[in-house]
């Protein structure tokens, strides 16, 4: 089979499917040390900073978590914290008032349905206050081992330019591209997508010239 010069097969994946796993193959190679960028020590204190980070940064919610974690560190404590307290300590989150309704409910849940631990079970996660199914797969893929595939909006939008996806509800492109990774892999893959995202594949003005998928993404522009 003929190879380009960077030696990429110049043959297309002709299905979503064999896209999904040359996506997988390239990326890994790219981001060979793809990790979720939320500090975190327990499964935890990953739930308390992940519902954090909406509509915010990961490095500002690193910033924030040492010293609510320094403060409250189990669910027992910081169900029992005091709220004004708390929305100091993440005030520059954003949101403040409602994020702490949330890690403060989950918190009291995680005590009073699962003494004190986070559970696996996707049904008893997003069961929990602030906590949906992007959420419930960060959790599962990241601190507990379990399958789970994230969608935020990176993977939205790399899934669709691929031509992985024509669903834009991010359940429904969670089924689609469950089938197209391994189980236990499923979590990388979304981490390396949010990567790819950030870093090249911009919402905006993507770096085509820059991607090692530019070869088959049906929406290269190069």
């Amino acid at each position: 089979m003929a190879t380009s010069a960077t030696g990429k097969r110049n043959t297309k994946p002709r299905s979503a499917k064999g896209r999904a796993r040359l996506t997988h193959e390239r990326l890994k190679a790219e981001y060979p040390e793809a990790i979720c960028e939320l500090d975190y020590r327990n499964p935890f204190e990953l739930l308390t900073a992940t519902i954090l980070s909406a509509q915010s940064t990961d490095k500002r919610i690193n910033m924030v978590t040492p010293a609510l974690f320094g403060r409250f560190p189990t669910p027992e404590d910081l169900s029992g914290a005091d709220p004004e307290e708390v929305e100091e300590l993440i005030r520059s989150t954003g949101f403040y008032k409602a994020k702490t309704r949330s890690i403060m409910g989950m918190a009291a849940a995680l005590v009073e349905r699962h003494g004190g631990e986070v559970p696996g079970a996707m049904k008893d996660l997003v069961a929990l206050p602030g906590v949906g199914r992007k959420t419930a797969n960060v959790i599962r893929a990241e601190a507990l081992g379990l399958p789970g595939l994230p969608v935020d909006t990176h993977v939205l939008r790399l899934s669709k330019r691929l031509g992985l996806t024509g669903e834009t509800d991010p359940v429904k492109v969670e089924m689609e591209l469950n089938p197209m990774v391994p189980m236990a892999e499923r979590g990388d893959f979304s981490l390396r997508l949010i990567l790819h995202g950030r870093r090249v594949c911009f919402a905006r003005k993507p770096n085509c010239g820059g991607c090692v998928l530019a070869d088959f993404c049906p929406s290269s522009t190069v």
